[in-house]
């Protein structure tokens, strides 16, 4: 049953998969509109903002798991840590469709990714994180990065939050959250930042896809 399911996604969302590794190959780094559908990213929102209210999220930490500090002035986001050895429903699907676009990725571009790590994150009005690169001098596993937005429909433009992206000798670009909205890019290429929500609260699931 599972297996026809990987096939179904693999069907359905190939042309997506095409789209990711072109933009990757082209560019370090790609935006796909709609990865979840309407019903998905409410689900994945429901679930984040349940274990959100029930108080089960932390202050961010900058640094990997073994070597984190809490720095307002460098990021004010709350996070919680996805296992997805106790995932939810919502979280099966999310998994479902990441987990598909790995294989598919390993299939064809041999990348060779064993490892991925998620959490959610909440940022709430006045928050951000400046401009950093998602690689440490400890551990350079980290091989892409993926964030999935699920902001409420109307998100709109004025409330900020915007994902910047610099890639190297090319202008900014700005990415508006909006939900279903996933971006992949390059780990320890692409600097990037989370510019100051203005209103309302940024909700998303961010993550790596890892090598050994």
């Amino acid at each position: 049953m599972e297996t026809e399911l990987f096939e179904q996604l693999d069907i359905v969302l190939r042309p997506k998969y095409e789209t990711i590794i072109t933009d990757l190959i082209e560019r370090q780094y790609s935006i796909v509109d709609d990865f979840f559908a309407e019903a998905e990213v409410r689900q994945l929102r429901d679930s984040l903002l349940q274990k959100y209210e029930d108080d089960r999220f932390k202050k961010s930490a900058i640094g990997n798991r073994t070597n984190e500090e809490v720095d307002k002035a460098v990021r004010g986001d709350f996070i919680l840590w996805i296992d997805e050895l106790r995932q939810n429903d919502a979280e099966e699907i999310f998994f479902g469709k990441i987990n598909d676009l790995v294989s598919y990725l390993n299939k064809t571009c041999f990348l060779g990714i064993l490892q991925k790590e998620f959490h959610y994150a909440v940022y709430p009005t006045g928050t951000f994180y400046k401009r950093h690169i998602d690689t440490f001098q400890n551990d350079d596993r980290r091989k892409l990065s993926l964030v999935c937005y699920l902001n409420e429909e109307n998100w709109p433009v004025e409330n900020g939050g915007e994902l910047a992206l610099y890639p190297n000798g090319k202008p900014m670009v700005e990415v508006v959250p909006l939900p279903g909205r996933v971006v992949l890019f390059e780990s320890q290429i692409l600097e990037h930042e989370v510019k100051t929500v203005k209103n309302g609260e940024r909700l998303s699931i961010t993550g790596w896809l890892k090598t050994r």
